[in-house]
Protein backbone atom coordinates (compact mmCIF):
# COMPACT_ATOMS: atom_id res chain seq x y z
CA UNK A 1 0.00 0.00 0.00
CA UNK A 2 1.34 3.40 -0.72
CA UNK A 3 2.11 5.74 1.97
CA UNK A 4 0.06 9.25 1.63
CA UNK A 5 3.61 10.69 0.86
CA UNK A 6 4.15 8.40 -1.94
CA UNK A 7 1.03 9.04 -3.39
CA UNK A 8 1.85 12.87 -3.93
CA UNK A 9 3.69 13.29 -7.20
CA UNK A 10 5.90 16.52 -5.96
CA UNK A 11 7.06 17.65 -9.05
CA UNK A 12 3.65 18.46 -10.26
CA UNK A 13 2.56 21.09 -7.00
CA UNK A 14 4.39 24.11 -8.82
CA UNK A 15 2.26 23.83 -12.05
CA UNK A 16 -0.78 22.70 -9.27
CA UNK A 17 -0.17 25.81 -7.37
CA UNK A 18 0.24 27.99 -10.63
CA UNK A 19 -3.17 26.73 -11.69
CA UNK A 20 -5.15 27.06 -8.58
CA UNK A 21 -3.83 30.49 -8.71
CA UNK A 22 -4.95 31.55 -12.44
CA UNK A 23 -7.95 29.00 -12.40
CA UNK A 24 -7.19 28.83 -16.57
CA UNK A 25 -4.71 26.27 -17.93
CA UNK A 26 -3.53 28.64 -20.77
CA UNK A 27 -2.23 31.31 -18.54
CA UNK A 28 -0.72 28.66 -16.53
CA UNK A 29 1.16 27.57 -19.52
CA UNK A 30 2.45 30.76 -20.23
CA UNK A 31 3.43 32.09 -16.74
CA UNK A 32 5.38 28.41 -16.40
CA UNK A 33 6.60 28.47 -20.27
CA UNK A 34 5.22 24.99 -20.85
CA UNK A 35 2.92 23.77 -23.17
CA UNK A 36 -0.91 23.93 -22.52
CA UNK A 37 -0.81 20.31 -23.20
CA UNK A 38 2.24 19.85 -20.40
CA UNK A 39 0.03 21.45 -18.00
CA UNK A 40 -2.88 19.62 -18.72
CA UNK A 41 -0.78 16.59 -18.51
CA UNK A 42 1.06 17.32 -15.02
CA UNK A 43 -3.00 18.13 -13.24
CA UNK A 44 -4.03 14.75 -14.88
CA UNK A 45 -0.78 12.91 -12.90
CA UNK A 46 -1.87 14.95 -9.87
CA UNK A 47 -5.48 13.49 -9.68
CA UNK A 48 -4.63 9.69 -10.77
CA UNK A 49 -2.27 9.56 -8.47
CA UNK A 50 -4.05 11.05 -5.52
CA UNK A 51 -7.58 8.90 -6.68
CA UNK A 52 -9.51 12.49 -6.77
CA UNK A 53 -9.98 15.59 -8.86
CA UNK A 54 -9.17 19.05 -6.59
CA UNK A 55 -10.33 20.53 -9.75
CA UNK A 56 -13.94 21.30 -11.28
CA UNK A 57 -14.92 21.69 -14.95
CA UNK A 58 -17.65 23.87 -15.61
CA UNK A 59 -17.67 24.43 -19.05
CA UNK A 60 -14.10 25.13 -20.19
CA UNK A 61 -13.37 26.54 -17.05
CA UNK A 62 -11.33 24.85 -14.06
CA UNK A 63 -11.79 25.58 -10.34
CA UNK A 64 -10.09 24.69 -7.65
CA UNK A 65 -12.74 22.07 -5.69
CA UNK A 66 -12.92 22.00 -1.63
CA UNK A 67 -10.48 19.33 -2.15
CA UNK A 68 -7.68 20.77 -3.51
CA UNK A 69 -8.19 24.12 -1.40
CA UNK A 70 -7.25 21.94 1.26
CA UNK A 71 -4.03 20.10 -0.50
CA UNK A 72 -3.08 23.54 -1.89
CA UNK A 73 -3.40 25.15 1.96
CA UNK A 74 -1.47 22.19 3.36
CA UNK A 75 1.58 22.32 0.48
CA UNK A 76 1.61 26.47 -0.21
CA UNK A 77 3.83 27.01 3.08
CA UNK A 78 6.53 24.10 2.20
CA UNK A 79 6.38 25.48 -1.94
CA UNK A 80 7.06 28.93 -0.58
CA UNK A 81 9.83 27.34 2.16
CA UNK A 82 11.81 25.58 -1.01
CA UNK A 83 11.31 28.97 -3.54
CA UNK A 84 13.09 30.63 -0.58
CA UNK A 85 15.97 27.70 -0.59
CA UNK A 86 16.25 28.14 -3.86
CA UNK A 87 16.81 31.63 -4.15
CA UNK A 88 19.19 31.60 -0.88
CA UNK A 89 20.91 28.30 -2.87
CA UNK A 90 21.10 30.23 -6.29
CA UNK A 91 22.66 33.73 -4.78
CA UNK A 92 25.40 31.47 -3.23
CA UNK A 93 26.06 29.80 -6.14
CA UNK A 94 26.52 33.19 -7.81
CA UNK A 95 28.16 34.72 -5.31
CA UNK A 96 25.39 37.48 -4.54
CA UNK A 97 24.30 36.33 -1.60
CA UNK A 98 24.67 39.48 0.14
CA UNK A 99 22.29 41.22 -2.00
CA UNK A 100 18.78 41.74 -0.53
CA UNK A 101 15.98 42.55 -2.33
CA UNK A 102 13.21 45.14 -1.05
CA UNK A 103 9.95 46.33 -2.04
CA UNK A 104 8.28 50.00 -1.05
CA UNK A 105 5.57 52.24 -0.91
CA UNK A 106 7.01 55.13 -3.46
CA UNK A 107 5.85 57.76 -1.30
CA UNK A 108 8.10 55.95 1.67
CA UNK A 109 10.98 55.59 -0.29
CA UNK A 110 11.07 58.57 -1.64
CA UNK A 111 11.03 60.23 1.43
CA UNK A 112 12.92 58.35 4.25
CA UNK A 113 14.43 55.39 2.75
CA UNK A 114 16.29 56.85 0.19
CA UNK A 115 17.97 59.86 2.25
CA UNK A 116 19.12 57.14 4.64
CA UNK A 117 20.90 55.00 2.18
CA UNK A 118 24.38 56.22 2.76
CA UNK A 119 23.91 55.01 6.24
CA UNK A 120 23.11 51.36 5.48
CA UNK A 121 26.27 51.64 2.89
CA UNK A 122 28.69 52.92 5.48
CA UNK A 123 26.72 50.00 7.91
CA UNK A 124 27.02 47.30 5.81
CA UNK A 125 29.30 48.03 2.43
CA UNK A 126 29.17 44.82 1.87
CA UNK A 127 25.60 44.22 1.21
CA UNK A 128 23.51 45.08 -1.75
CA UNK A 129 19.88 46.53 -2.01
CA UNK A 130 17.96 46.38 -4.61
CA UNK A 131 15.30 48.68 -3.83
CA UNK A 132 11.68 48.07 -5.77
CA UNK A 133 8.83 50.57 -5.27
CA UNK A 134 4.70 49.76 -5.98
CA UNK A 135 1.67 50.72 -4.79
CA UNK A 136 0.65 47.30 -4.77
CA UNK A 137 0.61 44.36 -2.54
CA UNK A 138 3.44 42.70 -3.99
CA UNK A 139 3.59 38.92 -3.41
CA UNK A 140 7.32 38.48 -1.65
CA UNK A 141 7.83 34.54 -2.22
CA UNK A 142 6.61 34.44 -5.77
CA UNK A 143 8.02 37.96 -6.94
CA UNK A 144 11.52 36.90 -5.67
CA UNK A 145 11.43 39.64 -2.37
CA UNK A 146 13.13 39.59 0.91
CA UNK A 147 10.91 41.93 2.25
CA UNK A 148 9.05 44.91 2.43
CA UNK A 149 7.68 47.98 4.39
CA UNK A 150 3.90 47.77 3.85
CA UNK A 151 0.71 49.70 5.57
CA UNK A 152 -1.80 47.47 6.76
CA UNK A 153 -3.17 45.15 9.31
CA UNK A 154 0.11 43.09 10.07
CA UNK A 155 -1.66 40.02 8.77
CA UNK A 156 -0.22 38.08 5.75
CA UNK A 157 0.09 34.55 5.09
CA UNK A 158 3.32 32.93 5.44
CA UNK A 159 5.28 36.43 6.35
CA UNK A 160 6.31 37.55 9.73
CA UNK A 161 4.86 41.33 10.28
CA UNK A 162 7.02 43.77 12.91
CA UNK A 163 4.91 46.76 13.75
CA UNK A 164 7.03 49.42 13.61
CA UNK A 165 6.79 53.24 15.40
CA UNK A 166 3.80 54.94 15.07
CA UNK A 167 3.75 57.71 13.32
CA UNK A 168 0.94 60.66 13.42
CA UNK A 169 -0.52 62.53 11.16
CA UNK A 170 0.30 65.90 11.76
CA UNK A 171 -0.47 69.37 9.16
CA UNK A 172 2.08 70.98 7.37
CA UNK A 173 2.62 73.85 4.92
CA UNK A 174 5.62 75.51 3.10
CA UNK A 175 6.87 78.61 5.35
CA UNK A 176 4.49 80.80 3.08
CA UNK A 177 1.81 79.27 4.36
CA UNK A 178 3.00 79.20 8.07
CA UNK A 179 3.73 83.02 7.79
CA UNK A 180 -0.13 83.80 6.73
CA UNK A 181 -1.27 81.30 9.45
CA UNK A 182 1.51 82.69 12.17
CA UNK A 183 -1.01 82.88 15.20
CA UNK A 184 -3.85 81.67 14.13
CA UNK A 185 -5.96 78.74 15.29
CA UNK A 186 -6.39 75.89 13.54
CA UNK A 187 -10.46 77.77 12.01
CA UNK A 188 -7.59 79.44 9.80
CA UNK A 189 -6.29 76.42 8.09
CA UNK A 190 -10.03 75.65 6.78
CA UNK A 191 -9.97 78.56 4.61
CA UNK A 192 -6.70 77.70 3.22
CA UNK A 193 -6.13 75.42 0.35
CA UNK A 194 -6.20 71.83 1.55
CA UNK A 195 -4.52 68.61 -0.69
CA UNK A 196 -5.52 65.02 0.36
CA UNK A 197 -8.76 63.49 1.67
CA UNK A 198 -11.33 65.19 2.97
CA UNK A 199 -12.46 62.67 5.71
CA UNK A 200 -8.97 62.70 7.28
CA UNK A 201 -9.00 66.61 7.13
CA UNK A 202 -12.29 66.86 8.78
CA UNK A 203 -11.48 64.16 11.22
CA UNK A 204 -8.10 66.22 11.99
CA UNK A 205 -10.33 69.42 12.29
CA UNK A 206 -12.98 67.47 14.47
CA UNK A 207 -10.21 66.75 17.12
CA UNK A 208 -9.70 70.80 17.55
CA UNK A 209 -13.64 71.30 18.63
CA UNK A 210 -14.37 72.18 14.38
CA UNK A 211 -16.86 70.94 12.90
CA UNK A 212 -16.40 71.86 8.55
CA UNK A 213 -17.05 69.94 5.16
CA UNK A 214 -13.62 69.88 3.33
CA UNK A 215 -13.30 70.33 -0.42
CA UNK A 216 -9.35 69.71 -1.47
CA UNK A 217 -8.05 71.36 -4.31
CA UNK A 218 -6.26 68.13 -5.22
CA UNK A 219 -5.56 64.14 -4.12
CA UNK A 220 -3.36 62.12 -4.77
CA UNK A 221 -2.81 58.00 -4.70
CA UNK A 222 0.71 58.46 -3.25
CA UNK A 223 1.84 60.50 -0.50
CA UNK A 224 5.59 62.15 -1.68
CA UNK A 225 3.75 63.64 -4.37
CA UNK A 226 1.18 65.97 -1.93
CA UNK A 227 3.83 66.72 0.18
CA UNK A 228 5.79 68.07 -3.19
CA UNK A 229 3.01 69.74 -3.66
CA UNK A 230 2.97 71.28 -0.11
CA UNK A 231 6.50 72.41 -0.22
CA UNK A 232 5.36 74.38 -3.64
CA UNK A 233 2.74 75.89 -1.21
CA UNK A 234 0.12 75.04 -3.65
CA UNK A 235 -1.93 73.71 -0.47
CA UNK A 236 -1.28 72.61 3.67
CA UNK A 237 -1.34 68.79 3.67
CA UNK A 238 -2.01 65.76 6.61
CA UNK A 239 1.46 63.49 6.37
CA UNK A 240 2.84 61.06 8.35
CA UNK A 241 5.65 62.48 11.02
CA UNK A 242 7.89 60.23 10.17
CA UNK A 243 7.47 60.91 6.17
CA UNK A 244 8.08 64.84 6.70
CA UNK A 245 10.90 64.47 9.23
CA UNK A 246 13.24 65.33 6.76
CA UNK A 247 11.12 68.79 5.58
CA UNK A 248 11.03 69.87 8.90
CA UNK A 249 14.53 70.16 9.78
CA UNK A 250 15.48 71.41 6.21
CA UNK A 251 12.69 74.01 6.84
CA UNK A 252 11.12 72.95 3.09
CA UNK A 253 7.48 72.77 5.29
CA UNK A 254 6.64 73.33 8.86
CA UNK A 255 4.20 72.13 11.66
CA UNK A 256 0.90 74.48 11.26
CA UNK A 257 -0.55 72.41 14.68
CA UNK A 258 0.35 70.38 17.47
CA UNK A 259 -2.35 68.51 17.16
CA UNK A 260 -2.31 64.94 15.54
CA UNK A 261 -4.11 62.50 14.29
CA UNK A 262 -3.47 58.65 15.28
CA UNK A 263 -4.81 56.68 12.43
CA UNK A 264 -5.95 52.85 13.54
CA UNK A 265 -4.32 49.78 13.04
CA UNK A 266 -5.06 49.22 9.40
CA UNK A 267 -2.70 52.29 8.64
CA UNK A 268 0.21 51.21 10.89
CA UNK A 269 3.26 50.73 9.08
CA UNK A 270 5.10 46.97 8.97
CA UNK A 271 8.59 45.16 8.46
CA UNK A 272 7.29 42.57 6.73
CA UNK A 273 9.59 39.23 5.17
CA UNK A 274 9.26 35.69 4.40
CA UNK A 275 8.69 33.79 7.69
CA UNK A 276 11.46 31.17 6.40
CA UNK A 277 13.97 33.88 6.46
CA UNK A 278 13.86 35.10 9.44
CA UNK A 279 17.08 34.40 10.80
CA UNK A 280 19.21 34.86 7.29
CA UNK A 281 21.84 37.51 8.30
CA UNK A 282 21.47 39.93 5.18
CA UNK A 283 17.54 40.06 6.93
CA UNK A 284 18.23 40.09 10.19
CA UNK A 285 21.29 43.41 9.25
CA UNK A 286 18.16 44.98 7.23
CA UNK A 287 16.18 44.96 9.62
CA UNK A 288 18.36 46.28 12.41
CA UNK A 289 19.19 48.86 10.61
CA UNK A 290 15.40 50.06 9.86
CA UNK A 291 14.64 49.51 13.55
CA UNK A 292 17.76 51.84 14.68
CA UNK A 293 17.02 54.57 11.93
CA UNK A 294 13.19 54.92 12.72
CA UNK A 295 14.54 55.57 16.61
CA UNK A 296 16.78 58.31 15.12
CA UNK A 297 14.06 59.95 13.26
CA UNK A 298 11.79 59.88 16.40
CA UNK A 299 14.66 61.38 18.78
CA UNK A 300 15.50 63.93 16.27
CA UNK A 301 12.01 65.06 15.71
CA UNK A 302 11.33 65.28 19.76
CA UNK A 303 14.72 67.05 20.36
CA UNK A 304 14.24 69.59 17.74
CA UNK A 305 12.96 73.13 18.31
CA UNK A 306 9.74 74.32 16.84
CA UNK A 307 10.75 75.97 14.24
CA UNK A 308 8.28 79.46 13.58
CA UNK A 309 7.79 81.19 10.40
CA UNK A 310 10.10 85.06 9.80
CA UNK A 311 7.96 87.85 9.58
CA UNK A 312 7.79 89.29 6.20
CA UNK A 313 10.05 92.55 6.59
CA UNK A 314 8.54 95.68 5.71
CA UNK A 315 10.37 97.76 3.63
CA UNK A 316 9.49 101.75 4.26
CA UNK A 317 10.39 104.14 1.69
Amino acid sequence: MLTTTMRLPLQTLPTFRVVARLANLRAAAEELHLTHSAVSQQIKLLEDQLGFQVFDRPGRRIVLNAAGAALLSAVEPALAQLDDGMRAAEAAASGAEHRIRVTLLPSFAQRWWMPRMASWRERHPDIAIEVHTSQQVIDLQREGFHAAMRQGSGEWRGLDAERLLDSPLIAVGSPNAARRLLGRGPEALADEPLLGDAPVWETWFALSGLRCRVNPVASFNDAGMMLQAAEQDLGLALARELLVADALRDGRLMRLSPIELVKDQAYALWFVHPTSLRDWPPLKALRAWVLDEMKRSQRELRAAPVKRPRQARVVKR
